[in-house]
Order: C-alpha cells, then sequence, then structure tokens
C-alpha cells in the first residue's frame, strides 16, 4: 500500500513556480526546491520528476494562472481599450505580490537557445497573450470603439512586444510613475 501524500502537490508546485520565477532555472538548485517547498527530495522525484520537469510543470501551472487571469480581463465586459490597459496594468500590479517580471519571458531568455521544448512552450504563451490582444482589438472594432484601419494581428504584436518589455523593466529599477508612462504611451496608437 502507497503512503499517503502529505503535501498539496498544487500548493508546492506554486512554490516551485515562484522560485524558479524569482530565481531562473539554472540558478535554482535541487536544495533550493527543497528547502522553499518544504517536501523531501524524495518527495520532489516520486510526484513531480526530475528538476527539469517540475521546472515544465511549473510553466505549465503559469500558464494556467495566467490564461485564467486574462480569461477574467477578456470576459470583464468593458470597452476594448480598458481591458487591454488592465492588461498592462495588471502586469504592473502583480510585481508587488509575485516575483518581478515573467515566468514565460525568464525561461525564454534563459533557455530558449538551449531547449526547443521550453522555446516551444514560451512562444505558445506569447502567442496565448497575443490572441487576447486581437480579440480585445477585434471586439473593439466591432463595437466602433477602435478603428477598422487597425490591423489586429499586427496591433496585438505591438502591443504583446511592448507587454514584454514591460515585464523586462519591472525587474530593474524603473519607477512605477516611468513604467505607466511607457504604457500611456503604447496604448496612445489606439486613439
Amino acid at each position: 500500500m502507497g503512503r499517503h501524500k502529505a503535501f498539496d502537490e498544487k500548493e508546492v508546485l506554486k512554490k516551485a513556480m515562484e522560485l524558479f520565477w524569482k530565481q531562473g532555472y539554472e540558478k535554482t538548485s535541487l536544495q533550493d526546491l527543497v528547502d522553499h517547498m518544504g517536501i523531501h527530495r524524495r518527495s520532489i522525484y516520486d510526484t513531480f520528476g526530475d528538476k527539469r520537469a517540475l521546472f515544465l510543470m511549473s510553466l505549465a501551472y503559469y500558464e494556467e494562472m495566467l490564461t485564467n487571469d486574462l480569461v477574467k480581463l477578456m470576459n470583464a465586459g468593458g470597452p476594448s481599450k480598458e481591458a487591454i490597459r488592465e492588461v498592462f496594468s495588471f502586469t504592473l500590479n502583480t510585481a508587488e505580490y509575485y516575483p518581478k517580471g515573467c515566468l514565460a519571458v525568464n525561461a525564454a531568455v534563459e533557455l530558449s537557445l538551449l531547449d526547443k521544448e521550453i522555446a516551444q512552450i514560451s512562444t505558445e504563451l506569447f502567442k496565448k497573450t497575443e490572441r487576447v490582444f486581437r480579440y480585445l482589438i477585434m471586439k473593439g472594432q466591432t463595437s466602433g470603439e477602435l478603428s477598422k484601419e487597425i490591423d489586429p494581428d499586427a496591433m496585438s504584436r505591438f502591443l504583446h512586444n511592448n507587454l514584454l518589455g514591460l515585464r523586462v523593466l519591472i525587474k530593474t529599477n524603473y519607477t512605477k510613475e516611468e513604467l505607466e508612462s511607457i504604457v500611456d504611451l503604447t496604448l496612445s496608437v489606439l486613439n
């Protein structure tokens, strides 16, 4: 008869995700994970596999969390410009209670040249965000809020590129006011 796990898998996975997010993959040792997750090394191997497998599960958890938040923003029902601004504001405000930046950006920068699977996962996360922007742009065009002259695909890539830059700058010493001014200028293209 197997032993009962004395921990919540989702909760310890969230802790692993946050540690990878804060420190990166290479800098995070298995001992760091043991200490931060509060479970034994053997439990990590038995439940999640090796460090790479745990990292991939952390990315999947992050994707689920991010997707849920983006879907809420998409379905909020307000004007499209306001919803697009909320995506940027969400990025600025989450730095207060999550590690700064974006786990997908960190993974892409640190590992995508070395690991094709992680490059693919990061790319798909980026494409999801672009699809959210595209949806909001098209919704705004349908309602008359946004010009039909806007190319939804090109604009969604532009907005996402700026969002990625914001996620990087959050990790530096830029002030919140400076970052908000970047958001204002970025979103001025929708006027």
